[in-house]
């Protein structure tokens, strides 16, 4: 693939973000059935994958179903972040993204991450030695800075064109800000004004019409979604149709059974596979039940807020509406197990019931 056309395969998508747990194969596939034409791997750690650890090669692993497919890769050695960027490029990916942006502690004590936009030395190290091993695109994702008060986005991303990048996807929020406050979309069009490169906006896509509006807006050549399409993942559905869809609660129940039916098939049905799937469906139900539909009159759904009770339309929209831990170890139950093992529907929670979340996985996925 000369240069011209690995940059052409960054523009003009929609793209599901690089997300540990969320963009897992089966979550891929999900959405690719909803219209997503473009997604990337879960973040895998360039020294587990030389080392040919079996849970970081899964990883990189593309399903015949996708189309376009990119694996992200997370390290600070130049040499072992070239040989893993190969061996993702011999399983398939069409480019290989590096990691500027995870603000998880674990990973930048390591120097990995958003540590990295630190090191522009090392970065453009790391660069040169993937540019010269691969054939297919090349990309880095980057925060707007270490702290907002110095963004280093646009150096950066010089930085990146100059080492042999393809494209740099811009999360528009530095690492202390987490993913707390609205994304600067303003910092993301001087990315794209500064570069010739492909530029990729990331932050609080919700709606499919965004995508469109927001490349219009800022020049940015594709649009990305990670937590708007853990919530809503009938966002590229909105934005092949150009339309805002709502779904029912049966209707978004039918998705989850999707999902699980796909989940399955990669995991495995024997218990421990299916030990794996009730982990990830609680993990994605985090996020799920946090829809709430644009209901006439209402206020428009928003990421950056938590939004109070509204009146379900249906019952499965009120089961998924819920974040007591009874009601969701029942869901998660349901759907894996089936009817059976579910048992009955627990009543409305008490106040102050244990709400379902990171402290109660291993209750439920156990």
């Amino acid at each position: 693939m000369d240069e011209a056309a690995r940059q052409q395969m960054f523009r003009g998508h929609l793209i599901l973000a690089p997300m540990t747990k969320g963009s897992n194969l089966p979550f891929r596939r999900l959405c690719v059935e909803l219209g997503a034409r473009f997604a990337v791997g879960e973040m895998a750690l360039s020294r587990r994958v030389v080392r040919r650890a079996a849970g970081e090669l899964a990883l990189l692993r593309r399903h015949p179903d996708e189309n376009i497919f990119g694996v992200q890769l997370c390290g600070r050695f130049p040499d072992v972040m070239a040989r893993a960027a190969v061996l993702a490029q011999e399983r398939g990916a069409d480019f290989v993204d590096v990691n500027l942006g995870c603000p998880i502690d674990s990973v930048v004590r390591h120097g990995e991450g958003a540590a990295l936009m630190t090191r522009p030395r090392r970065l453009t190290q790391i660069l040169e030695a993937m540019r010269k091993v691969l054939t297919v695109g090349l990309s880095v994702k980057l925060r707007s800075g270490w702290t907002e008060d110095k963004p280093l986005a646009v150096s950066l991303a010089k930085l990146a064109q100059d080492a042999g990048a393809d494209a740099v996807a811009l999360h528009a929020r530095s690492r202390t800000q987490r993913y707390r406050r609205p994304a600067d979309w303003d910092l993301i069009g001087e990315v794209a004004a500064a570069v010739d490169i492909p530029v990729i906006g990331n932050g609080d896509i919700i709606r499919g019409k965004e995508a469109a509006e927001r490349m219009r807006q800022t020049g940015c050549a594709s649009v990305m979604t990670a937590r708007g399409a853990l919530v809503k993942p009938w966002l590229f559905r909105e934005a092949a149709e150009d339309a805002d869809v709502d779904l029912s609660g049966t209707e978004r129940m039918d998705l989850l059974r999707r999902y699980v039916a796909m989940a399955l098939e990669h995991f495995g049905e024997d218990e421990r596979g299916r030990k794996k799937v009730r982990f990830f469906l609680d993990w994605h139900l985090d996020f799920f039940c946090r829809w709430v539909p644009s209901l006439e009159g209402a206020a428009p759904f928003h990421l950056q807020e938590r939004h109070a009770g509204f009146e379900p339309r249906d019952d499965d929209e009120a089961l998924l509406a819920r974040t007591d831990l009874a009601a969701r170890e029942y869901l998660v139950r349901l759907l894996v197990d089936g009817p059976e093992a579910a048992g009955e529907m627990p009543g409305p929670a008490p106040p102050g019931a244990p709400k379902a979340g990171r402290d109660h996985r291993k209750e439920i996925t156990g």
